[in-house]
């Protein structure tokens, strides 16, 4: 049975690991990104990991999925965040093709964690799914007939940038803007809360904490329900790692979006929380490779 290398770049963290081609994954490994280090020491590292598993046995494929705008068709890194500096330009396909010569593809991380949902996860069997990760940030994809929609630049369903009353869609509703309320609130430091603490406390009844989380659920009721009016999808998976809350969000989700719907398309629209969480990205870089190569 083939094997193959598969590679989640994140800002904080790079997981790695070996996928069968029947897709389950044989082992994982985790490595600090140290993304401040830039674009050239992340290569190196991945280099580095590719290197140490051909050492141990024969691999048929590398598949990354990373955080950025990624050119498919070329492997190559075309818009990135400042948090990884000087990643723009990064040629992972041809730089570990040419290295190891076996090949390589690239996905954008979210697209990732959207394939992995649409293939093996809370989106399997639907035709159209939206798939956002709500974080630091908010990201989307939108896979359709399982094939990532893409656009005309590449860039579709960048959704973090649209525009809300007040703001961009991540700069009202990321869980990110959940820690600095309650902190702004409470008048403390950022470093004393982060989501977990949040949601601790507002299940033992701190008012700020629930108000901070129902305020950050009607802006994601807001941006989801504006996305389905667009593109109609038949299930939005939530993910990210505020989304493993569903015990608190669910209700309060499904009721912010259909606050926002009107019935005939709030009745069609599933909210499905994401199932591969940690194991997403390096499940979708997998499917992305099989669709890109036709088959493993």
């Amino acid at each position: 049975m083939k094997r193959y290398v598969s590679i989640d770049i994140g800002g904080t963290a790079i997981k790695y690991g070996v996928i069968s081609e029947d897709g389950q994954i044989q082992c994982r490994n985790v490595t600090d990104t140290e993304a401040h280090k830039g674009g050239p020491a992340i290569l190196n590292k991945v280099q580095n990991i590719v290197g140490r598993f051909l050492q141990q046995e024969e691999v048929s494929g590398i598949c990354i999925s990373t955080a950025g705008v990624v050119d498919t068709q070329k492997g190559i890194i075309v818009h990135s965040a400042p948090l990884i500096p000087d990643y723009i330009g990064t040629a992972y396909k041809q730089t570990l093709e040419e290295q190891f010569q076996i090949p390589c593809e690239v996905e954008n991380d979210v697209n990732c964690a959207g394939l992995a949902e649409y293939y093996s996860g809370a989106a399997a069997g639907s035709r159209i799914a939206l798939m956002l990760t709500v974080g630091t940030g908010i990201g989307g994809s939108i896979v359709i007939d399982g094939e990532i929609f893409r656009g005309i630049s590449g860039s579709a369903c960048e959704v973090g940038y649209m525009n809300l009353a007040g703001g961009m869609f991540q700069d009202l509703g990321a869980a990110s803007v959940l820690t600095q309320k309650v902190a702004a609130w409470k008048k403390e430091p950022n470093g004393l809360w982060d989501g977990y603490h949040i949601f601790e406390a507002a299940r033992a009844g701190d008012a700020q904490c629930i108000r901070a989380i129902d305020e950050m659920v009607d802006v994601l009721g807001q941006g989801i329900a504006n996305i389905c009016y667009v593109m109609n999808p038949e299930v939005v998976v939530l993910g990210g790692g505020v989304m493993a809350q569903e015990e608190l969000l669910k209700e309060r989700l499904e009721c912010a979006v259909a606050k926002y719907l009107i019935p005939v398309i709030a009745c069609h629209t599933r909210l499905a929380f994401a199932m591969h969480r940690n194991d997403a990205g390096m499940l979708g870089a997998f499917y992305h490779f099989r669709n890109s190569r036709g088959a493993v």
